[in-house]
């Protein structure tokens, strides 16, 4: 459904380290900056973009925004939480773990980069 996503950052250097970090735990090469100076990041036909804002204002975090990344294992979200605490990432919310909603069983791991966008680990229970 989404070709790419994209948030902004005052500090790509450090998002790059945060990213990087987050990004090798899914098996993804670490960021590149493109031509216009933009963080990338492609994996699993998805582009992940990192770039400061282009009219020059701040970078600021979306409320109500989050964006999820898909986990092939409960350890993976662990290691990738855990990979974006070290790197500069802040916990939120519930500890990482199984919540129950109208779409089954989900595990999720939270976390806000260094410029305070949310971000999801997301693994799907298989359903029987």
């Amino acid at each position: 459904m989404f070709s790419h996503m994209v948030v902004g950052s005052n500090d790509l250097e450090k998002s790059k380290t945060f990213y990087d970090a987050l990004f090798a735990v899914m098996g993804a090469k670490e960021g590149i900056l493109d031509g216009k100076g933009r963080l990338v990041y492609m994996h699993d036909n998805a582009v992940f973009l990192v770039t400061t804002p282009i009219d020059g204002n701040p970078a600021t975090c979306a409320n109500g925004a989050t964006v999820g990344f898909a986990m092939k294992t409960t350890e993976q979200a662990d290691e990738w939480h855990d990979a974006g605490v070290q790197a500069g990432g802040t916990s939120i919310e519930d500890p990482p773990g199984w919540r129950t909603n109208d779409f089954g069983r989900l595990y999720l791991a939270y976390l806000r980069d260094p410029d305070g966008n949310k971000l999801c680990a997301l693994h799907r229970e298989a359903r029987s």
